[in-house]
């Protein structure tokens, strides 16, 4: 019979482990109790110290923005520049800290969510200073970056493999949306086109197209493989 956990050998009759005082066990028999590997109380007190701090960054964050809206009403008579510090830290809050008040935040609920925020934030800014840049803009580049993120997310998390093509397809999206960014930029602010988009698309589609090649080509993916555990 040998120690569970330091795995010399025992004498039989031994109640623990002269080396290590590890209780005697034998699954055969069922002699014994087996050794704990881990506190049972470390993951209730850990959530519970998280919550604490998550509670308290809460009331911290709260009373700051009613602080800054009192101190601007009192001093301008209206909301003025505390709107921007109220409504950036909601956002920062939903983005950054919503997902800690949960065990286990899924990205795919709260991907989306911090996004939706981002786009709110956006909305509530172009409605107060009356510009027009939101729906020709704003949105379109949240959409679109939501979508990559999301997209990525959802294919380096449940497809199995094919790490070299969903990158490089990746790469590929991400040049072309440049594009599309610059495009919009030019549709609502009036400036010309294809002054930076054009370089970045270019260059993010060598590599796209470098890693689809390299996914196709098997010694040059068994390379990659190798060396960036892809």
């Amino acid at each position: 019979m040998y120690c569970v956990r330091c795995g010399v050998k025992l004498q039989d009759g031994v109640k623990a482990c002269p080396l290590c005082a590890t209780p005697v066990w034998c699954p055969e028999t069922g002699e014994g109790e087996p050794a704990a590997t881990y506190s049972d109380r470390y993951p209730i007190i850990s959530r519970q110290k998280r919550l604490t701090v998550m509670a308290s960054l809460t009331v911290v964050l709260l009373a700051a923005m009613v602080a800054c809206f009192s101190i601007a009403y009192n001093t301008t008579g209206r909301m003025g520049w505390s709107f921007y510090v109220i409504v950036s830290t909601a956002a920062f809050y939903f983005i950054f800290l919503l997902p800690f008040w949960f065990r286990d935040p899924h990205p795919m609920i709260f991907v989306p969510v911090a996004f939706l925020s981002l786009c709110l934030l956006l909305l509530l800014i172009s409605g107060y200073t009356g510009g027009r840049w939101f729906l020709t803009f704003a949105l379109p580049l949240t959409a679109i970056l939501a979508a990559l993120t999301i997209g990525s997310i959802a294919l380096f998390r449940y497809v199995k493999g094919g790490t070299i093509f969903i990158t490089g397809g990746l790469l590929l999206l991400i040049g072309g949306s440049c594009m599309l960014a610059e495009f919009f930029e030019h549709l609502t602010f009036g400036t010309a086109m294809f002054t930076w988009s054009i370089y970045a698309a270019v260059v993010f589609g060598l590599f796209g197209t470098f890693l689809i090649l390299a996914g196709i080509i098997r010694p040059l993916r068994e390379y990659l493989d190798r060396q960036f555990f892809l």
